[in-house]
């Protein structure tokens, strides 16, 4: 089992900036941490164990997506925010053996 914490939710006006935080159990036996964004589970951002990131074409330039091993934490750095960003961000850790985990998710608003 793989707990994640999510932090750093909440409201900013467009143009803001917000870092979240995903706070994990452990980071052992996890291939792969990132972001969704919605109901729908859009992927905002990715980081591997090896360090690669990936982003959606919505966020890149703006977002950024990075990790502390030491803390067991990874982290997404929000800048220039829009209203489309707005949504609930969930954190995800999928295993080697690929296996999934969620943490509850913080909610994100952007006013215009």
């Amino acid at each position: 089992q793989v707990q994640l914490v999510e932090s750093g939710g909440g409201l900013v006006q467009a143009g803001g900036s917000l870092r979240l935080s995903c706070a994990a159990s452990r980071f052992s036996g996890i291939n792969t941490m990132a972001w969704y964004r919605g109901k729908q589970r859009e992927l905002v951002a990715s980081i591997t164990k090896g360090g690669t990131t990936a982003y959606a074409d919505s966020v890149k330039g703006r977002f950024t997506i990075s990790r502390d091993s030491a803390q067991n934490t990874v982290y997404l750095q929000m800048n220039s925010l829009k209203p489309e960003d707005t949504g609930v961000y969930y954190c995800n850790a999928a295993t080697w053996s690929g296996t999934d985990f969620w943490g509850q998710g913080t909610q994100v608003t952007v006013s215009s």
